[in-house]
């Protein structure tokens, strides 16, 4: 199913406060900014070339894809402009709150200069907050591939930069190459810092891996495609209330949902799963988050009241302090009223 000739979203779902959780700072980056990024450095630029970065067959070929498109980010500068455009996109969208993943364990594979990347993160951080009013948060992700030890160096990173907006750690990549359990003591580790705790499960990977990132102690699963193999699984996460971060495009783009009508978001959310919707790689997988919201209305019926629900659920489920999400929810509530 194919809903890029679609009807742009509506205005409702345009304009419905909304938060994002599961966002990677790469796979956010349009082939316009890359060709701008480029241009900067005098480079060649063929378009032709950027276009090709973006194609893949499937979900390690998207891997390999993300890898290439990493590639291209050298400077710190690059990391500001980056953060900076995702943002002025997600103030089109009404996004008023986002929680970045940023690959630092590629960073450090890269052996680049982290702290130089983190000072641009950081300013274009403030720079977008000032200039479109979105309140963002930085998840430090490591690559499972890499294993235990480099997660947790990611995750020592994360625990110094804490005081300026990174909320937590998780682990993605593929599944089936680094179960949950190898990383049980860079977890225990993270949650004795204060960190927040957050894992790739069931993406790739069986139903176990979803159970090893709740023994992880994790607190959101993203995406979660495969719990619904488990009906225990699914009423222990239902019971929890345990966010799922679900990704519908990424899904089918990657080859890992071959329809979507297939996908399980209304069986979870008619199970009482906790779910919210996310775009994971918008430029990668050609989608933006109101297009998600439009994709589960067209795809299961949700209604209007249901993505209300699912709205209210991202401010619920981010890792903001109390008072804060307090603040967002009583803001939703009141646009949501009118």
């Amino acid at each position: 199913m194919n809903f890029s000739a679609d009807r742009p979203p509506s205005s409702f779902l345009r304009l419905l406060p909304k938060a994002e959780l599961h966002l990677h700072l790469e796979g956010s980056i349009e082939p316009a900014t890359l060709f701008e990024l480029r241009q900067r450095r005098g480079e060649p630029v063929r378009p032709a070339e950027i276009e090709a970065l973006y194609r893949y067959e499937d979900f390690p070929g998207f891997l390999l894809s993300f890898k290439n498109v990493t590639e291209h980010l050298r400077a710190p500068e690059d990391y500001e402009l980056i953060t900076y455009r995702l943002m002025q996109r997600l103030k089109e969208e009404n996004v008023l709150h986002v929680e970045v993943y940023v690959s630092v364990g590629v960073c450090l594979w890269r052996k680049q200069n982290f702290a130089g990347i983190f000072e641009a993160l950081d300013r274009g951080r403030i720079r977008g907050e000032r200039d479109f009013g979105i309140s963002l948060l930085w998840l430090f992700d490591a690559v499972r591939q890499f294993g235990p030890e480099a997660a947790q160096q990611v995750f020592e990173l994360a625990a110094r930069y804490q005081d300026r907006a990174v909320a937590g750690v998780g682990i993605g990549g593929d599944e089936l190459k680094a179960p949950p359990e190898l990383f049980r003591d860079a977890y225990a580790w993270a949650a004795t810092r204060g960190l927040r705790l957050t894992a790739h499960a069931g993406e790739n990977g069986p139903p176990e891996s979803i159970w090893g990132a709740l023994n992880l102690r994790a607190e959101r699963i993203g995406h979660g495609l495969t719990a619904f193999h488990d009906p225990d699984l699914v009423e222990e996460l239902a019971q929890r209330q345990v966010p799922v971060e679900i990704c519908l495009t990424s899904n089918l783009r990657t080859g890992l949902c071959p329809n979507l009508n297939e996908h399980p978001a209304k069986t979870y959310f008619d199970h009482g799963v906790m779910i919210t919707l996310n775009s994971d790689d918008p430029a990668m997988f050609g989608t933006s988050l109101a297009r998600e919201y439009q994709i589960a209305q067209q795809t299961f019926g949700f209604t209007d009241e249901h993505l209300r629900e699912l709205a209210r659920n991202s401010f619920e489920a981010s890792f903001l302090p109390a008072e804060k999400k307090l603040e967002f929810l009583n803001l939703f509530d009141a646009a949501a009223a009118r």
